[in-house]
């Protein structure tokens, strides 16, 4: 009677055993701590944006653990009545809300009939938009602001949302064209036997199984719109400057104003962060079907 063989086990590496004895709890613990670490510089906004200047001028925000009745919210009060700093808040909401949506709707629009209509050109017009790619910003800054000049919006809020509108709609079919291609044939076959044209096709069909791309292009741009300031600087004036350029402002005309700057500048990062947060499970969504697919 033969004895059984017992299977050969492949001597692990010492890394591998290092890395099987330090998982799990170390590692979790290691990047908590990484974690933390990189919170403490908006901790830190937002601890000085609840302090006086006398505070802050005084000590480090730190110290407020060992005082905390150094927390105020005098400087978000004087934030409000400051016009300068309000008005371009609605700037920046003006701004970068319709310059989100358009890049999202002309491109869910542009990304579905590349991926599924028959068009003349259409693989050489869709290479051209990836070519747009590659046009840097910096580039076209000078070009677009004499066009805008004669055309009458240098200076507006339209002219700003015109242009973060145009460099942000290549990308976005991009995007959307290659997730949208994904989608199973088979599928839209029976849509369209179901006698759903293509707006229906587009609206019931490929928009809810696109939302998680649709959802992470929205992410992207609203955050490179809000946090823009390149731009800003140059199409803007002193009516339409968005928040960015409102506190860099402030900082050359007041070099002392931190009572404005922290909560001005804690707000300005704190909406952005809001709304990754509360589309995280979409972004996640996305980015893991198009690694999947």
């Amino acid at each position: 009677m033969k004895t059984p063989v017992e299977p050969v086990r492949a001597e692990r590496s010492l890394g591998g055993r290092l890395v099987e004895k330090v998982g799990g709890g170390a590692v979790r613990v290691f990047l908590i701590l990484v974690g933390l670490f990189w919170l403490v510089p908006t901790i830190g906004l937002l601890i000085s944006s609840l302090r006086s200047p006398e505070d802050m001028s005084a000590s480090g925000w730190w110290k407020v653990f060992a005082e905390p009745s150094q927390l105020t919210v005098d400087s978000y009060q004087k934030l409000l009545e400051n016009g300068d700093i309000t008005s371009s808040l609605f700037n920046t909401v003006l701004i970068t809300v319709p310059a989100t949506v358009l890049v999202v709707v002309i491109g869910s629009l542009a990304g579905y009939a590349f991926a599924w209509m028959e068009f003349p050109g259409r693989d050489w017009w869709f290479l051209g938009v990836v070519g747009l790619l590659v046009v840097p910003v910096q580039v076209a800054l000078i070009p677009i602001a004499e066009l805008f000049g004669k055309l009458g919006l240098f200076g507006s809020v339209l002219g700003v949302i015109l242009f973060h509108v145009g460099f942000g709609l290549p990308f976005a079919v991009f995007l959307l064209r290659n997730f949208f291609a994904e989608i199973p044939r088979e599928l839209l076959e029976a849509a369209r036997l179901d006698g759903a044209g293509e707006l229906r096709l587009f609206t019931r069909v490929v928009m809810p199984l696109g939302g998680p791309a649709i959802a992470s292009l929205g992410i992207f741009q609203f955050l490179w719109v809000w946090n823009d300031m390149l731009v800003a600087l140059v199409f803007t004036n002193a009516d339409s400057q968005p928040i960015t350029v409102a506190l860099q402002t402030q900082v050359r005309q007041f070099g002392n104003n931190i009572d404005v700057l922290a909560p001005g500048a804690f707000i300005s990062m704190v909406v952005p962060l809001a709304v990754f947060f509360a589309f995280q499970r979409q972004f996640v969504s996305g980015v893991m079907a198009g690694a999947v697919k």
